[in-house]
């Protein structure tokens, strides 16, 4: 049974798949002209949007609200993510590995919530705690928490930039609580944001693209081929979420409801599924 029809059986998408309308896509197609300019108007409105599809798969898969659930970011970045989770009722935990990244996201969740998280972490888990939300500096592919200690884990945009994405998702289904939600979304390689900053000078090799760039920037760029860019597929991520036995539900996270087909058609998801949602339930 593929992807696409495992999550109309289960039921699991129907509120996101409400949500994903065409003004919705392009509203966050219009967003990725500010990524590199105005940061913050960017990642501010991808951390509206994906608290929201969360909080709707969440809902669909047990019926509940997730309020006072505890939510593992893998990978949560300077804030914005931290603020929209904790503004939707969520105990918020950051893990992020740079520590500049992680300082500016306790400073920026301090300043946009408040009350105090719940962490289920190891007692070597070096944490800072800001309001609403925990900040663990580790490693995804090796988190400090204990096997089944959260409710929900997430990791937006960064199986991408490690060289093994599905070490990353197994970390993540480990930690998460039998019945909980893993929701891992990567940028697909072939996509016509797979290359990032480099544009589509990705199309003519990951090397290339990262030469060219910094020939014309005087500098690497900072999605790195080969160092801190990676090349993950649409087939790879089905394959590897298929064979855990708890894929729910996959499905492209831009795109509006009628062109989830996509991610049923191989080749073509490739270069038109420029995001996949792969949606993990544990046994």
């Amino acid at each position: 049974m593929s992807p696409r029809a495992s999550a109309r059986r289960k039921g699991l998408a129907p509120l996101f798949a409400q949500r994903a309308t065409l003004s919705r896509s392009l509203r966050l197609l219009g967003e990725f002209r500010y990524e590199q300019p105005d940061p913050a108007r960017f990642y501010g409105a991808l951390a509206t949007d994906t608290a929201a599809m969360v909080t709707d798969l969440w809902q669909d898969a047990t019926g509940t609200s997730p309020v006072g659930r505890t939510l593992l970011d893998v990978g949560g970045g300077p804030g914005y993510f931290a603020a929209a989770f904790a503004g939707a009722g969520l105990h918020y935990i950051g893990v992020e590995p740079d520590p500049t990244e992680m300082h500016i996201g306790a400073a920026q969740a301090a300043t946009s919530s408040t009350g105090a998280a719940q962490a289920a972490t190891s007692n070597t888990a070096p944490a800072s705690i800001r309001g609403a939300t925990t900040y663990v500096r580790a490693s995804g592919m090796a988190l400090p928490f204990a096997d089944a200690s959260v409710d929900i884990c997430l990791s937006s945009n960064v199986a991408e930039h490690v060289p093994q994405p599905w070490r990353l998702g197994r970390e993540m289904l480990r930690v998460t609580r039998p019945g909980g939600l893993v929701v891992l979304s990567y940028t697909v390689w072939l996509g016509p944001f797979g290359g990032h900053e480099m544009g589509l000078s990705h199309y003519l090799g990951g090397a290339r693209a990262a030469e060219r760039y910094s020939r014309q920037h005087g500098h690497r760029p900072k999605n790195d081929y080969g160092s801190s860019l990676f090349e993950v597929s649409v087939a790879a991520g089905l394959d590897w979420a298929t064979s855990t036995g708890a894929l729910v539900a996959a499905f492209p996270r831009y795109h509006p409801r009628w062109a989830w087909w996509m991610t049923g058609v191989p080749v073509l998801r490739e270069f038109l599924v420029s995001n996949l949602v792969l949606v993990l339930r544990p046994p």
